[in-house]
């Protein structure tokens, strides 16, 4: 008892001004990077913030306490119905915010999971929490969880006052996992927002040009990379960055000039890189390899020599040193450079390549074969390793590249040679080379280090050399061993065991800043625009010196890199009848691809690393505020899940606060047991909800924090309940006032309603019957079955099902769509052509790893249908020829046979490479034409006429079908689409545009194998496209069919045959493979069902958080379906009336803000068949209200969130009405639920 009265005196102790109260009650995650704590001039507040902390943990320690004594005072049989002492939810976020503003990451995160234990279900109220959430998240580079917090952020209230801090790490973190066009979007929306942000938009406009770079876009960011130079205030750092960049780009591309042209210009670009910032290895590194490409192999050793200077562990470059070095017939040389830059980096391709080379022209094949395949291994661990990424920047897609099909033929004919050849002996003929065994572990002689010495001494000052010799004559052998020599006969492989006395001693360091460094280097940065030339000078340097500290305590954390590199050897000695056209520089692909190719021994061109090009503006974004070293600033995936899946992880910090003010002997056990093992996701999985204690068993502490805690409800006036019962002049009285500050919910469902989340799948355990039901399906006999009420009954019924026989009992003429008729119609149309691999229907393997995969490779472009035609009609000949010298049976036009023997013909060639060596050759790649528009009814007019046979449910246009009732028209939704398919063309996995129902009828010859899973497990399917990187609605993906029927997922599987017309219910998703040759013709309809509106509302809003544009105008749509249907079906009238009477409430709100602003509404309406509008920002659905730029020639319709983004106040912008407000309300009030008059009467009516 003293303790806790000690402890009540403690808090009684801490005196505050009122001055000092109202500064804590404002601050919170907002004031992160604005509010620096570690400078000088925010001393005081730093130690104002540290007292409140010590309060609140001292109120924590209390309540414990007390609750402690409660517990033993209590009698044993009262123990359930005892009051629990809780402390007030917001003391926990307060904590993570004021923990957040100190840097302090790990006690942020654990106060911040202590809230969201206690507020599980209303978490997402509280924006600062979100936002503070995902900065913490942000941190550790955990990407998955940060974007989901910003996600709900941007949801629950648009208007956040730091939305383009968000913006712009939401574009960072896509662009890291290669979401480019996610990336392009929320880059280009932190660029046009003017309110203040800690990151200047010249450097926000260099990600956009880097973002296009990096997509293989080498004019748009050539041309956005020399705009950003022509404004003078960018910092020299910057400057330096996009030389450089533009540097390489010269070096690269040949779309950007002739050689002779274009190697100049990169020269001088990356020379001016290094007059900005002469710190920069890199750029030393990529003139170097400029000057090898034209020869000047003197320049280009020194630039490499130089570049080593400044950053020591750059396998790149000594893998490039290597190649300067083979070229000259150097092979000692080179093995040594070859050996550096593989100890460096085991999984450098490259470098491996490239000494397999060398060791094959030498004659030392079992080398040359060990080196080429850890070489394929190189690219196989690339492809699969850093699933949580730790950079901010991309990295390479080798999952698009594939394994060099030399490489590949090398290690087949070393593979079938080697293992009839006999083991080498004790007398067999000396080797020109060392073994990769004893290189690996060979110290470097002295005669060596003394040539290389001598041979610098008279290119540079004595100083430089000694400076040289230094750095890198520091370990004799590396740390670890070479990877494993293989066994081509498949015998066990050999390991080898460093030597324990050759590992040396880590080399001591020269740049590790001082803490006055430190701050004299935060001072800079703080101050940047206004710095004199030495001290721009000194700035550079000391970021420079502290990058190396980052990279140096990163490389410790990790324990991944080999001892120093070894001292350089002699500089190449330049022969003058060398062509070096063995390099080939001009060749190498942009950053982020390695596609060199490799020839026989005999003229091989040898693999230039293509180099990760990291822009120092990057690395600063993600630098602590502070400056200080963070040792959790990069945080590998195993140890942040392992912190963050702590079982008491939410009470550690209670926990730690009881041991750190004497109260060891207290053991905090309550709650542990209830608190979410999985606490990773509690801001993933929010759909699992712990419930919040109830009121009546929660006794509040007495003491609470003397400063104003900001409720979750604050500012906001009393719940107001609206109706759809109410009429529209109530609602507008009731939400009169709402608006003038601009908080408008734009939330379809409710205000209090949380952010949409996947939901759960059905816990219901399958067998293995049930994971594979029989696909529903119909036989139609004649005509009169096809329009039967009951078919589609039978349809809407089922997830997914097929109508069999429907061509032949309609009498369609599918001739119509054959591939001859559309060519004879127009030849000359459009086509868009996707580019894949050509895989069996049930596995989807990545050709650089060897493994099953979800990622489904496809490039696009564009054709016209006449040469589609040539396409597919000498693919079909191509086959035929195949059959013919197999001696198999040849092509029926009966689909049913060539679909039967294709996938079993091709099955073994589309293992991948890294599987399947002996006997295959690359994967084969073919084209699948997509998307064919039909929408025009003059080209068209025969075809879209035999549709019209269908039934009235499956038609394109119909009085039953919503999208008929758009008013305008949505490309392949409420129009025809085609598809022109070779065998092994596939459709991804995919749910339709905002659920709507879909019809497909397989115009033949040939079958489609379909994949199709019930709506109610596409939340479970979500989840693994997550586990797997890939994102659901932008990504591109072809389930793994073992890994859905572990997560206890079923299946539809089932062949369509040509004239056969399958039914994709509401939410289905499905992917579909073509078995032969064959058309498709397809398109959406949705039935006026309370389960297609609901489902479609529900995408609407889910595509919202995650900032994809839904293509059905779901508002517009609505308030058309209100004026031209009578309703009688209670629950699509119920939430059709919802829908309007959110959007009449929203309207009202946004013209009271706006009339509050001063700004005129003039009137517009709407043109006959007019598009519906969207934000030209965020493509979000704008519906009555469009603000306009008043001098912008092509006007771009804006929401009033992004157009408040560009000016709080509305200046410069004209808002246009289209309908007036009486009109709407009008519409509102005579929409009504229509009376049902029979059992069989239709449940809705034309008006």
């Amino acid at each position: 008892m003293n303790k806790s009265n000690s402890c009540t005196e403690d808090l009684d102790d801490i005196s505050m001004t009122a001055q000092e109260l109202h500064i804590l009650s404002e601050l919170d995650s907002r004031q992160y990077g604005y509010l620096l704590l570690h400078l000088p001039e925010n001393e005081k507040k730093r130690e104002l913030v540290l007292k409140a902390v010590k309060y609140l943990q001292l109120m924590v320690v209390q309540a414990r306490r007390q609750q402690k004594v409660q517990d033993e005072n209590e009698p044993n049989n009262f123990q359930q119905n005892s009051k629990k002492i809780s402390i007030d939810p917001k003391t926990w976020v307060k904590l993570g915010h004021f923990h957040l503003l100190l840097e302090e990451y790990r006690k942020a995160l654990s106060a911040y999971q202590m809230f969201y234990k206690i507020q599980a279900e209303n978490h997402w109220m509280d924006p600062t929490f979100l936002y503070g959430l995902g900065l913490v998240y942000f941190h550790f580079n955990a990407f998955q969880w940060a974007v989901k917090a910003f996600q709900q952020l941007l949801y629950v209230s648009p208007s956040f006052q730091r939305a383009n801090e968000v913006h712009l790490r939401l574009g960072l973190m896509f662009k890291a996992t290669q979401e480019y066009e996610s990336a392009l979007k929320h880059l280009q929306l932190a660029l046009v927002d003017n309110s203040p942000c800690t990151t200047p938009k010249s450097i926000i406009k260099f990600h956009i040009a880097h973002l296009f770079e990096v997509q293989g876009k080498v004019k748009g960011a050539k041309d956005r990379y020399e705009l950003l130079l022509r404004d003078k205030s960018i910092t020299q750092s910057l400057r330096a960055d996009i030389f450089r960049q533009l540097g390489w780009l010269y070096h690269c591309h040949d779309s950007l000039g002739d050689k002779n042209q274009r190697i100049p210009l990169a020269i001088h670009c990356l020379q001016r890189a290094h007059d900005a910032d002469q710190f920069s290895g890199q750029t030393l590194y990529l003139l170097g390899r400029c000057y090898a490409s034209i020869g000047k192999v003197h320049d280009a050793f020194i630039a490499y020599r130089n570049s080593v200077e400044k950053s020591e562990g750059n396998a790149d470059t000594w893998c490039s040193i290597g190649v300067l070095y083979q070229q000259q017939s150097q092979p000692m040389d080179a093995l040594q450079a070859y050996i550096c830059a593989v100890q460096l980096d085991k999984c450098h391709s490259a470098a491996w390549a490239n000494l397999g080379i060398l060791y094959e022209s030498c004659g030392q094949a079992r080398d040359a074969y060990a080196c080429y395949l850890n070489s394929s291994r190189g690219l196989s661990n690339r492809s699969s390793e850093d699933s949580f990424l730790s950079s901010k920047l991309p990295r390479l897609n080798l999952s698009s590249v594939g394994m060099n099909p030399h490489l590949l033929q090398r290690i087949n004919f070393l593979q079938s040679n080697l293992a009839n050849a006999p083991m080498p002996s004790a007398t067999s003929q000396r080797r020109q080379l060392l073994s990769i065994e004893e290189a690996w572990n060979l110290p470097i002689s002295a005669e060596m280090s003394s040539r290389q010495q001598q041979q610098t001494g008279s290119q540079q000052t004595k100083s430089n050399t000694q400076s040289y010799q230094k750095n890198f004559n520091q370990g004799s052998t590396p740390q670890g061993p070479p990877p494993p020599y293989p066994s081509p006969s498949g015998a066990p492989v050999k390991q080898f065991k460093p030597e324990p006395e050759q590992k040396p001693t880590p080399p001591q360091h020269s740049f590790t800043l001082s803490p006055q460094q430190l701050q004299l280097l935060n001072y800079f940065q703080q101050n940047v625009n206004n710095l004199t030339p030495a001290q721009e000078n000194m700035r550079l340097q000391l970021q420079h010196q502290h990058r190396l500290m980052q990279q140096q305590q990163q490389l410790r954390q990790r324990q991944t890199v080999a001892a120093h590199a070894r001292p350089g050897s002699t500089p190449p000695t330049y022969n003058g009848n060398s062509h070096f056209q063995g390099q080939s520089p001009q060749d190498v692909t942009p950053p982020l691809n390695i596609t060199k190719n490799m020839s026989s021994p005999n003229g091989d061109k040898l693999l230039q690393p293509s180099p990760n090009l990291i822009p120092s503006c990057t690395r600063d974004i993600t630098m602590p505020l502070s400056g200080q070293p963070s040792t959790d600033m990069d945080v590998s995936e195993e140890e942040l899940k392992d912190f963050l899946s702590q079982k008491d992880l939410t009470t550690t910090l209670a926990e730690n606060l009881l041991k750190h003010f004497g109260s060891d002997a207290i053991d905090i056990k309550e709650e542990q047991d209830q608190s979410d093992s999985g606490v990773s996701k509690q801001d993933v999985d929010s759909k699992k909800r712990i419930k919040s204690p109830k009121q009546d068993s929660i006794l509040t502490i007495k003491s609470e924090p003397p400063w104003e805690v900001d409720s979750m409800h604050s500012d906001k006036r009393p719940e107001v309940e609206y109706s759809i019962e109410m009429e529209a002049k109530t609602i507008l009285r009731l939400c009169k006032g709402e608006g003038i500050k601009g908080e408008i919910s734009n939330s379809l469902i409710s205000d209090r309603a949380p952010p949409p989340s996947p939901p759960d799948p059905p816990t219901i355990k399958l067998n293995p019957q049930q994971l594979l039901p029989p696909t529903p399906s119909v036989y139609l006999d004649n005509k009169k079955h096809a329009f039967s009420p009951q078919l589609q009954e039978f349809c809407l019924k089922h997830p997914i099902a097929v109508i069999r026989g429907l061509a032949s009992a309609l009498k369609l003429d599918l001739g119509l769509f054959s591939t001859k008729t559309l060519v004879e119609a127009n030849p000359d149309h459009s086509v868009e052509v996707r580019t894949q691999i050509q895989q069996p229907s049930d596995e989807n393997w990545d050709p650089q790893s060897g493994k099953k995969v979800w990622a489904c490779i496809s490039h696009r472009s564009h054709t016209t249908i006449a040469r589609y035609a040539q396409y597919q009609a000498s693919s079909f000949k191509e086959s035929l020829k195949e059959e013919r010298d197999k001696a198999a049976s040849g092509l029926s036009d009966s689909d049913s046979k060539d679909s039967a023997n294709f996938p079993k013909r091709r099955r073994l060639c589309n293992i991948p490479p890294s599987l399947n060596t002996k006997g295959c050759n690359q994967p084969k790649m073919l084209k699948f034409g997509t998307n064919v528009d039909l929408s025009d009814e003059k080209k068209w007019k025969a075809q879209l006429q035999e549709l019209m046979k269908l039934p009235a449910f499956a038609r394109v246009v119909s009085a039953g079908n919503m999208l008929s009732h758009v008013g305008h028209v949505i490309l392949g939704m409420n129009t025809v689409q085609l598809y022109m398919k070779v065998p092994g063309s596939r459709t991804p996995g995919h749910q339709e545009n905002n659920n709507f129902c879909s019809i497909n009828i397989n115009i033949g010859p040939g079958d489609c194998e379909w994949f199709a899973v019930p709506d109610a497990y596409w939340g479970a399917i979500c989840a693994l496209c997550e586990k797997n990187q890939i994102n659901y609605l932008h990504g591109s993906w072809w389930p793994v069919l073992d890994d859905l029927f572990a997560a206890n997922i079923p299946v539809y599987r089932f062949n369509q045959r040509p004239g056969d017309l399958v039914w994709v219910n509401a939410g289905c998703v499905h992917w579909v493979q073509a078995v032969g040759w064959c058309n498709n013709i397809a398109w959406n309809v949705g039935p006026l069902t309370a389960r297609q509106y609901q489902l479609a509302i529900e995408r609407y809003e889910w595509n919202k958080l995650q900032s994809f544009k839904s293509i059905v105008p779901m508002l517009h749509l609505s308030w058309n379906l209100s004026r031209n249907i009578k309703v009688s079906d209670p629950k699509l009238f119920h939430l059709i009336k919802n829908c309007l009477m959110r959007t009449l409430r929203q309207c009202s709100m946004i013209l009271e803000f706006v009339k509050h602003k001063g700004v005129e509404v003039k009137f517009h309406g709407r043109g006959k068949n007019e598009a519906s509008h969207y934000c030209g920002q965020c493509e979000i659905e704008v519906f009555n209200i469009l603000f306009i730029r008043e001098q912008e020639k092509r006007h771009v319709v804006h929401c009033m969130e992004c157009a408040r983004k560009q000016s709080p106040n509305l200046e410069g912008f004209v808002c246009l009405e289209e309908y007036k407000m009486e009109e709407l309300m009008e519409v509102y009030d005579n929409f009504s639920l229509y009376p049902t008059i029979s059992a069989t009467a239709e449940q809705y009516r034309l008006m």
